[in-house]
């Protein structure tokens, strides 16, 4: 058989991974070393060469971009359809389970999905039914313990409370947002993956079914699975099929979101006679960027291990500027980015990457003054704007009438005169007597009086009308009448001319996407399955097309992402790696991790930017640079002089093998600080027998009853007496 086509355009490596054995495999993916291609490849491979039915591969990834690309890829490679192939999201797959099979995980037909926002909606009225404090019970932080309950995979008669009475009423607040989900209809994200784990783990035989389907399982982006992910994984795969799984574990940058790298280890515990397989070889990024790289993360421990190499040059050395302040680092920055376009480059090739949003201020300040078009990578996206998310409420409604967090977002949008103690009512019986909103409000008339009976009347009949209107109709068609006969469309007119244009024009925007959507299987109403994507979709940081401007992001929304040229700026300890991950050895790890993502976005030139003084939330800061920067080999780094010499405390790059690395001073020897005025300076070096290197933040008083105050690189900021501190200068 003629492979050619299949094998001709891969390296030695992925053609390895390619044709391995059919056997549970491991794929190593470095950054820029084309693991897309390579798990588009596998499948052509099992489909033409292991003769594979394509109705019995499972492709899973984290984003319906990637799986959108993932899917017009293999198509490519197949020359026919990929629609037999199940290929999606965890959470999209999950859904698409329950859908079939939502009678035997305990659903109704017509579950609709609650997003981010409406689930802490939802969240906000139990607080308030139990009569708890808002202040003390956040809704947002008990939305995030439900959650994270969730993606371990737990219930809450599993969740211990530790006799810790918070954590016993969180857990209560969590028994009663079930108990809201269940009469209501709805799942959040978090129970999608749940509640189909929990099918193949307790309905008899529903396993059994999917793993002699499935035989070939296939997981991208392994390093950012979460508990419930992994064991939904697992459970899938069983002791039969066979699960091929791509990732890096230098790259697992979501511990927040609750990603376990660990993972990636366990798999090859669970399942013995893993084959490894690494790609190492990179087409982003020189050969001194690389080196770079390699050298940050090989500090880091429990890493399966891999270098990254390419067959392109060295390239240019790595920039390192040290600004006096973070104005200086900006101006730094623009100056630099004005060159490369002088030069012919193009704004859009210049990504600024920094580890908080706070950053992102001083960086705006300076490109606006130097009239260098930007654009601040993020913001909200287009199923989370506001007037959205009411149209598809309205929608959601006339699908689903019990549909609670719907019905509140919309029952007095346009303004009909249905109040707070109109809904303070309806959430009262329907509370007593165990109903949705929707079934309280005929029943709650009397109570309410004529006037406010008659206006929530006036809003049932609408949805009523809507439905009864549109049924029958194409999708855009239902969805064009909805947001006009609702008000919706008359409503934002109103508001200011560029605002309510803007909206107007977005509403019209979700009838030509409503045009445009083709369902994937033919087994939902096609606008419940619109709505299920519209909520799937919500969230995603979809690129848009760009017109040609600066890039600015935090490093985390830099993953994936690549650019010719890289500013990786406020490299100072405290700031990257942040203050509260310098003492956790996991969380210091993973910060490493990030600085590797963020040195490897680089394809032809990296600066590296640190301030030795910096204003953040109003308080000036005397930071040492970051360890990250002493952890990169001497002689891959030129340092970057000003133009304009001022006063600023001293820096000298450390000899090789000095072991201190950039951004220490090494000298032949220390002195004792004395006791005497003037004897220590602001943003000075300075060791403490116990507390390690710091830098001075402030001097009071003179002698041996003064003060000094040192930010500890490992204990943090400290106030000592000048007779007791024994600190020497470093």
């Amino acid at each position: 058989m003629d492979v050619s086509h299949l094998l001709g355009p891969l390296n030695e490596a992925q053609r390895q991974a390619v044709t391995a054995p059919l056997a549970p495999t491991l794929v190593l993916a470095g950054a820029g070393s084309g693991k897309t291609r390579v798990l588009t490849h596998r499948v052509a491979w099992l489909v033409e060469v292991e003769h594979v039915s394509p109705h019995g591969i499972l492709a899973v990834t984290f984003t319906n971009k990637a799986a959108g690309e993932m899917r017009a890829r293999i198509e490519a490679q197949l020359g026919m359809p990929s629609a037999p192939l199940w290929i999606g999201t965890f959470h999209g797959i999950a859904h698409r389970l329950l859908r079939t099979h939502w009678r035997e995980a305990g659903l109704p037909q017509g579950f609709s999905i609650l997003d981010a926002e409406d689930q802490q909606r939802l969240v906000k009225r139990l607080v308030r039914g139990l009569g708890l404090d808002e202040a003390r019970w956040v809704p947002r932080e008990v939305t995030w313990f439900i959650n994270s309950q969730k993606d371990e995979g737990l219930r809450p008669k599993q969740v211990v409370d530790d006799g810790d009475p918070t954590r016993r009423q969180l857990i209560r607040l969590y028994e009663a947002y079930e108990e809201a989900c269940r009469r209501n209809g709805v799942v959040d994200f978090a129970e999608l993956l749940l509640r189909s784990y929990e099918l193949w783990r307790e309905v008899p035989g529903l396993a059994e079914h999917y793993r002699a389907r499935f035989g070939h399982v296939l997981v991208d982006e392994f390093q950012d699975t979460n508990t419930i992910q992994y064991a939904w994984m697992k459970a899938l795969v069983g002791s039969t099929s066979l699960p091929f799984v791509v990732g890096d574990d230098d790259q697992s940058i979501y511990r927040w979101r609750g990603a376990r790298v660990e993972n990636l280890q366990q798999f090859r515990k669970d399942f013995p006679g893993v084959l490894l397989f690494r790609l190492e070889q990179n087409y982003r990024s020189t050969g001194n960027i690389l080196a770079a790289a390699n050298a940050i993360i090989s500090n880091n421990s429990g890493r399966i291990g891999k270098k990254l190499w390419t067959s392109d040059g060295k390239g240019e050395r790595i920039r390192l500027y040290r600004g006096f302040n973070e104005r200086d680092e900006a101006e730094f920055v623009v100056n630099r980015i004005r060159e490369w376009v002088s030069r012919g480059g193009q704004r859009r090739d210049n990504a600024i990457l920094y580890r908080s949003n706070a950053q992102s201020r001083v960086f705006e300040e300076y490109l606006l003054a130097s009239r260098i078009p930007y654009r601040v990578y993020g913001g909200l996206r287009f199923f989370e704007r506001q007037e959205i998310k009411d149209a598809l409420a309205y929608l959601r409604l006339v699908a689903n009438r019990d549909d609670d967090a719907s019905f509140e977002r919309v029952v007095n949008l346009p303004t009909r005169g249905v109040g707070a103690r109109t809904l303070e009512v309806l959430r009262a019986h329907a509370k007593t007597h165990g109903t949705s909103l929707w079934a309280a409000a005929t029943p709650c008339a009397e109570e309410l009086g004529a006037r406010a009976a008659g206006c929530l009347q006036a809003f049932l009949a609408l949805v009523d009308r809507l439905d009864a209107d549109t049924r029958g109709l194409p999708l855009h068609e239902q969805v064009d009448h909805v947001i006009q006969a609702s008000g919706l469309v008359a409503h934002y007119q109103k508001e200011k001319a560029d605002k309510g244009e803007a909206r107007v024009e977005n509403l019209e925007e979700l009838v030509s996407a409503a045009r445009g959507y083709a369902p994937e299987d033919g087994e939902l109403p096609p606008l419940m399955s619109f709505l299920s994507h519209a909520v799937l979709e919500s969230g995603e940081g979809q690129a848009e097309e760009w017109e040609d401007c600066v890039q600015m992001m935090t490093l985390h929304t830099a993953k994936g992402l690549e650019f010719p040229v890289v500013y990786l700026c406020g490299l100072e300890d405290g700031l990257f790696p942040h203050q509260r991950s310098v003492t956790d050895l996991q969380g210091l790890e993973e910060e490493r991790r990030l600085c590797y993502v963020g040195t490897t976005r680089a394809m032809r030139q990296l600066y590296l930017t640190y301030a030795e003084q910096r204003r953040m939330h109003g308080i000036d800061s005397y930071g040492a640079p970051s360890r990250f920067i002493a952890e990169i080999p001497a002689e891959l780094v030129e340092e970057v002089r000003p133009k304009v010499q001022v006063s600023r405390p001293a820096y000298v790059p450390p000899q090789r093998g000095s072991g201190s690395g950039f951004g220490t001073r090494t000298v032949a020897s220390s002195r004792f600080v004395d006791d005497s005025p003037g004897s220590l300076k602001l943003g000075q070096r300075v060791r403490h027998p116990k507390f390690g290197d710091g830098v001075v933040l402030s001097v009071e008083g003179q002698g041996p009853n003064g003060r000094v105050q040192v930010n500890f690189e490992r204990q943090g900021t400290k106030w000592l007496m000048m007779g007791y501190a024994h600190l020497e200068t470093v």
